[in-house]
């Protein structure tokens, strides 16, 4: 078996001074919204990912699958629905739950990572949509096999990841990032239920350290700090 592959990996994310990153609880006009977007063009990335709860929340909202029967079952192979685009969102949807209305966001196609255990029938909903999807392991994802995918199917030589905190921790543990891009908001969020950058739940990986690579200040007061996984 040849050697796995993988797109550089940043994560890029923006965080309270307490490391927080649910900005709604930070007020209704949070600055730094559009400084976000803009700094992350700067890394010229062809793809960014986001877990279920992340895309739930700011993209789907909610929406449910419309699922139908599916007269013959469907091999569990990768989809391709689109070999002319060029610019993709990667959302990570091991068991099939997320309800979409098309095949791209903002003109960038759609790209689902699941697991095998997926039905039949909400592989048959993203092949109506024209979905591409690809299988990340049987019954959990394999993230190193994850990437691999994402680089010999699609042109991804970047990718931007943006949470939420418990796939930027999986990545982490997995020692699959490469850099992280940090914009540090002046504000102290202070409810320790509120997610972090990196979450790993009660079996965390070794401590991971990083090297400082730039501190920039930004508008409104934010810094956004860049670092090298040592």
């Amino acid at each position: 078996m040849s050697a796995l592959q993988k797109p550089r990996v940043i994560c890029h994310m923006m965080s309270s001074l307490d490391g927080r990153i649910i900005v709604q609880r930070w007020g209704p006009d949070v600055p730094g919204r559009d400084d976000y977007e803009a700094t992350a063009t700067t890394f010229a990335a062809q793809a960014w990912m986001c877990g279920r709860v992340t895309m739930e929340k700011d993209f789907t909202k909610g929406r449910q699958p419309d699922l139908q029967p599916v007269p013959t079952p469907l091999d569990r192979t990768d989809f391709v629905a689109d070999h002319a685009a060029e610019s993709f969102v990667v959302a990570v949807d091991a068991h099939g739950k997320l309800g979409w209305e098309a095949a791209d966001i903002d003109g960038e196609h759609l790209i689902a990572v699941l697991t095998e255990q997926v039905p039949d029938e909400y592989l048959a909903y993203l092949r109506r949509l024209g979905i591409s999807y690809l299988f990340g392991g049987p019954e959990s994802l394999d993230f190193a096999l994850v990437l691999d995918k994402l680089a010999r199917l699609f042109p991804i030589q970047t990718i931007l990841l943006e949470g939420g905190g418990h796939i930027n921790g999986s990545l982490l543990k997995a020692g699959l990032i490469d850099e992280l891009s940090l914009l540090h908001c002046p504000v102290v969020d202070g409810d320790p239920t509120s997610a972090t950058v990196f979450e790993q739940g009660p079996a965390p990986g070794p401590a991971v350290r990083f090297r400082l690579l730039e501190v920039q200040p930004r508008p409104h007061g934010i810094l956004w700090q860049r670092y090298a996984v040592e």
